[in-house]
């Protein structure tokens, strides 16, 4: 039975692009409803990218048509298929087990996709149940929005529509739907799934959708399929730098969960760095650390090799795919992390001894383990240089967060000499630091308490946290609580699959 669309809004007018794909894409099916919804916290920034007026957020409607109830004029719901490598190994068909794909949209600020996360079963579900949890769906809403924040590419999140629903994971959670939007959702495994199967037609098919839909500038390229391989290398290149450069661990970076079009897809069991651990495993599901911290970058051009692997006979063969990859991939990678963590570091002009310089930070940093936001944040304020007999006074914000005050002071002197051979006032590259190093990003603590909270009934530490991580570079001393060392219970935190 067809959800009952809404009366008329001003909204902008869907386009359904994805939909006028054929129907071996995708299965059209409604949302399954959500009894008694209720509205958890919704991002006005994500809202005004749709176009959507205020008012529309503060009416009755608005939780019943994104927890799937109620269908907007003109969207036409379906789920997509696609496959995938799971954990490095070919796990065949996969698909929206929980997704579905409102359509799209596009206004001056482009083209945006309205995606329901756990709205019930889909063909593609393989037995689950189609439903995400509250707990899962704050974290994913907020890491969107604190990613877009951090100036990361990433999927955004409307809202959280939570209900008292049980729904059974490890234990009884409850229910939610969060609405998620992107110019698209195509995955690498959107292609892995034509390639897997020898459907040359559909493998075409989805590539001149995405070329003419979000690259049009490929079609003037000798091979426009080549060029658009060479574009999503480069924007994964640049998407992994910044993943490192603000300590973040995406968790499960299956090829299922890599987008076409070089975003931060499907928040899971992600994770920012605190104690510096380039080993560190932040999803308790990944039990051989196939996706540590320092894996990140091998494991992107792995996932590249599968997408250039389904991509090949558009290319031109399998060697020139991945020739491709390797043309353009790692350049982007080493170029976009060198030219942040200089910024992070205060460099005003780079030096061919830099590579060098930031890999014997890193390896400081593993040796003592301080905490990696607050490191670059208390660095941000230090000056360039300092009479020896004040060190230890001017320098205490970032020595107190070292064991061995000696190793710090040691790191500091070069870091002073580093700063020294392109010199520059420090009110000026102080702030520049400030801008490139932010004060807070979504620990799992902070987004622990939102989820107690909200559990309990209370949304509003749900909204607070959403207000400090869209100016995650800001002072903001109302939050400053949120900029804190985390707390010892905060150890025993973990994150898995079902999270």
């Amino acid at each position: 039975m067809n959800a009952p669309e809404i009366p008329p809004l001003e909204l902008p007018a869907f386009d359904n692009s994805f939909a006028a794909l054929p129907a071996a894409f995708y299965t059209r099916l409604e949302p399954l409803p959500l009894p008694n919804p209720q509205l958890v916290a919704v991002s006005r920034d994500v809202a005004d990218l749709l176009g959507l007026p205020p008012e529309f957020l503060n009416s009755p409607q608005f939780a019943e048509i994104f927890a799937g109830n109620r269908r907007l004029p003109g969207s036409a719901p379906l789920a997509a298929v696609y496959s995938g490598h799971q954990f490095g190994v070919w796990a065949g068909q996969l698909g929206d087990g929980r997704a579905h794909l409102l359509g799209g949209l596009r206004n001056e600020l482009g083209h945006w996709e309205i995606q329901l996360k756990g709205a019930g079963r889909t063909p593609y579900s393989r037995g689950a149940d189609g439903r995400a949890v509250l707990r899962s769906s704050i974290r994913e809403f907020l890491c969107s929005e604190a990613m877009a924040g951090l100036g990361v590419p990433t999927t955004r999140a409307l809202c959280v529509i939570g209900a008292d629903q049980p729904v059974y994971r490890e234990e009884v959670e409850t229910a939610a739907v969060v609405t998620r939007v992107a110019p698209g959702f195509v995955r690498f495994g959107s292609f892995e799934h034509w390639a897997s199967r020898d459907r040359g037609d559909e493998l075409h098919q989805l590539a001149d959708y995405v070329i003419d839909t979000f690259r049009p500038e490929c079609r003037a390229a000798a091979n426009p399929y080549d060029a658009l391989l060479r574009d999503v290398s480069r924007r994964t290149g640049e998407l992994i730098a910044h993943w490192m450069a603000v300590g973040f661990m995406h968790g499960v970076m299956n090829t299922d969960n890599m987008s076409i079009l070089g975003l931060t897809l499907d928040y899971g069991p992600f994770g920012f760095m605190e104690a510096f651990d380039a080993g560190h495993i932040c999803n308790h599901s990944d039990h051989r650390g196939r996706y540590t911290y320092r894996n990140q970058p091998h494991v992107a051009q792995w996932n590249l090799y599968c997408l250039a692997d389904a991509l090949h006979s558009l290319v031109g063969g399998a060697l020139p795919a991945r020739q491709a990859v390797d043309d353009t991939y790692g350049e982007a990678f080493e170029t976009t992390f060198e030219r942040l963590l200089r910024a992070k570091l205060g460099l005003r002009a780079g030096l061919p001894d830099d590579e060098a310089f930031i890999g014997e930070t890193f390896a400081f940093l593993q040796q003592h383990r301080p905490d990696f936001t607050l490191f670059f944040r208390r660095l941000s304020r230090l000056p360039a240089t300092v009479e020896a007999a004040d060190t230890a006074r001017t320098d205490a914000p970032l020595r107190n967060l070292f064991v061995d005050r000696a190793a710090c002071d040691a790191w500091l002197q070069r870091w002073r000499a580093r700063l020294a051979q392109t010199p520059w006032a420090d009110a000026e590259r102080q702030a520049a630091m400030l801008a490139a190093n932010p004060k807070y990003v979504l620990r799992n603590w902070l987004a622990e308490v939102a989820i107690r909270q909200a559990r309990a009934g209370d949304f509003s530490e749900v909204q607070r946290l959403l207000s400090c991580l869209r100016q995650p570079y800001a002072e903001q001393p109302e939050f400053e609580d949120y900029a804190a060392l985390p707390p010892d219970w905060a150890s025993g935190l973990e994150v898995s699959c079902s999270s």
